[in-house]
């Protein structure tokens, strides 16, 4: 017959004072059963961390779904890191090839935008450059600069518009439908003082910041834009923004 409670505290408290008590090790759970124990626990912790990073991907397909999402993506893809926020990288790639996943082609393209929201949020937010930095500088040599984007700036294009997706999804947002036929966007996620944020891009402004990505100078990058593209405006933009990293 099982301890009663007040029994079973008792036996554990004399097992504890060196009393060996045979009928308490008769009640301990079998190996079996405490492994299942962690096995859940392991899968509802790293669910929840997901969750968390992921927040726009569980909005639009509800808890349950995101839930079985999640335990398959932890099934063959464990963390490698001790920090839970730095859990989730391969996840977007494993949303595009799952088979749940087959009728919501933008799901995706949703989680690369709430991975790359995650890493901003965790970038340092010192390392970018200022108007400051530049008044020392010739204006002759100002086209000839290289500067990469800021740490956890991130640019993020999709042919589905991820930005109404976003907004729709946010707590006490208005139930109205997402036309997902409205328009891909080009997005850029950037650190901010007390949070991540997006802004939307135009093709030019998207070229250009892609340019910089790859090492470009400013007057290369802008070579990729489109005709009427306003170099001084874009940069202008980015100063004001805190997206471009200080230069070395």
């Amino acid at each position: 017959m099982p301890l009663a409670l007040r029994d079973l505290q008792k036996a554990f408290a004399a097992h504890l004072s060196g009393e060996d008590q045979p009928a308490l090790v008769a009640e301990i759970l079998p190996a079996a059963q405490r492994l299942r124990i962690h096995r859940h626990h392991m899968l509802d912790s790293l669910g929840s961390a997901l969750a968390a990073t992921f927040p726009t991907v569980q909005a639009v397909v509800g808890a349950d779904f995101f839930r079985r999402l999640a335990r398959a993506f932890i099934g063959q893809s464990l963390p490698s890191q001790p920090v839970l926020a730095e859990y989730g990288a391969g996840f977007p790639a494993f949303v595009a090839g799952h088979h749940a996943a087959r009728d919501l082609p933008y799901l995706a393209d949703v989680a690369r935008l709430d991975w790359a929201l995650n890493l901003a949020f965790h970038a340092p937010a010192d390392g970018r450059l200022a108007a400051a930095d530049l008044a020392a500088l010739p204006a002759d040599e100002l086209p000839s600069l290289r500067l990469g984007l800021a740490p956890g700036t991130v640019l993020v294009a999709s042919p589905y518009p991820l930005d109404r997706i976003w907004a729709a999804s946010q707590p006490g947002a208005a139930a109205d439908p997402v036309d997902l036929a409205a328009g891909g966007v080009r997005l850029l996620v950037l650190r901010r003082p007390d949070d991540a944020a997006f802004v939307a891009l135009s093709a030019g402004e998207a070229a250009f910041i892609a340019g910089l990505g790859e090492g470009l100078s400013l007057e290369e990058a802008a070579g990729r834009a489109d005709t009427g593209f306003d170099l001084s405006a874009c940069f202008a933009r980015l100063l004001g923004l805190g997206a471009l990293a200080a230069a070395q």
